[in-house]
């Protein structure tokens, strides 16, 4: 290969890891130094990321695909489905699923993401992910009330079952959480970059994507290679909080460099197309919480506060000194809300386990 092409691959590399949330897929570049940001102390370093599972369940699409499902707790008056984000799987939901046992919860996993099966590339869209809920909703919560819960991707794979399903809002769904997410306009983001540069590398992310999907299993060992790379480019581009704990960061960046490079291209179109407005309309029969990060680089805190604007129940919260992943860099913002949420979507019932346990949740907008 000769110094043109590993070039033009580094640079179709960066744009991937600017649209993967930050993922260093570059080829050929080297190493950085992270020692003084991974030695300082670190609240989180024993937290047991990536090992709570609860009972296993395999949901089928209806294009027959295997959809990995895990149900916590047992039968209860109202079940909280929760929904990953892009690049990500369940896991992403950690200090949720640790500091609201006590609730009927379900996590999935999205269509080729995590431990579900991998899709038909044609399939790789939000209508899609939105049927895909509406599968695991069916086996997994069949009867009773249940409460939404989606972040990025997720948020848009509920706004996508609104807009199929409009008769299950107010119904069957009872609330909703929409937080770091969007219902449109995503082809338009700047991802944190001076506009005139945003304006040169939107065009050229679909292809660049397109091309090192063709390089998988390349650009995946290239990924593995440049971890500290990652860290820093993980940590610059999801999260915006100074004193985040590099544990978080790391969990992040391997969720992420789990999720392989044709994946991430196939679904990025999805994503940069997305236009859901419409179904807020249904979503405005029921509670809605809506969760927003200041300095999100990937859904910026105007698309939270649109949503918010369109539907008449919803509660907005706006964390000014955070990025494109609430969940992670301040559980205990997201984990208060949905307490909130669950309280509104059945009143006079007092919530279980009230000791957060969770880091930052004396943070608020």
């Amino acid at each position: 290969m000769d110094s043109r092409n590993r070039r033009r691959i580094g640079i179709a590399g960066a744009v991937a890891g600017v649209g993967a949330a930050g993922v260093g897929a570059a080829v050929g570049l080297r190493r950085l130094a992270v020692g003084r940001v991974r030695l300082r102390p670190d609240p989180d370093a024993d937290e047991p990321f990536g090992t709570l599972r609860g009972e296993e369940l395999t949901v089928l699409a209806d294009d027959d695909l295997p959809l990995h499902v895990e149900i916590d707790g047992a039968a209860a008056d109202l079940t909280v489905v929760f929904c990953h984000g892009y690049t990500l799987n369940q896991d992403a939901w950690h200090y949720q699923r640790r500091d609201l046992r006590g609730l009927r919860m379900v996590f999935w996993d999205q269509r080729s993401h995590g431990r579900s099966g991998r899709s038909d590339p044609l399939r790789a869209t939000i209508e899609q992910t939105g049927e895909d809920l509406y599968a695991v909703l069916t086996a997994a919560a069949p009867e009773g009330p249940v409460v939404l819960v989606g972040h990025s991707m997720g948020g848009m794979s509920i706004m996508a079952l609104a807009d199929r399903h409009p008769e299950l809002f107010g119904d069957r769904v009872v609330g909703a959480a929409l937080v770091n997410t969007s219902c449109g306009d995503l082809a338009e983001l700047t991802l944190g970059l001076p506009l005139v540069l945003a304006k040169l590398v939107r065009p050229l992310a679909p292809r660049a994507l397109r091309g090192l999907g063709r390089r998988a299993d390349l650009v995946d060992r290239a990924r593995g290679l440049s971890a500290d790379l990652a860290f820093v480019v993980t940590r610059k581009m999801a999260f915006a909080d100074k004193q985040v704990s590099p544990t978080v960061v790391d969990f992040l960046e391997q969720l992420i460099r789990a999720t392989p490079i044709d994946v991430i291209a196939e679904f990025y179109p999805a994503l940069a197309g997305h236009d859901k407005a419409a179904a807020l309309e249904a979503m405005g029969r029921v509670p809605v919480l809506v969760l927003a990060g200041g300095k999100d680089r990937l859904t910026p805190a105007a698309h939270g506060r649109r949503i918010a604007e369109a539907l008449p129940d919803a509660e907005l919260v706006e964390v000014d000194e955070a990025g494109h992943v609430l969940p992670l860099e301040y559980p205990g913002v997201v984990t208060g809300g949905l307490r909130r949420l669950i309280a509104r979507a059945r009143p006079g019932r007092e919530q279980p386990g009230h000791d957060e346990s969770g880091r930052n949740e004396e943070r608020t907008a």
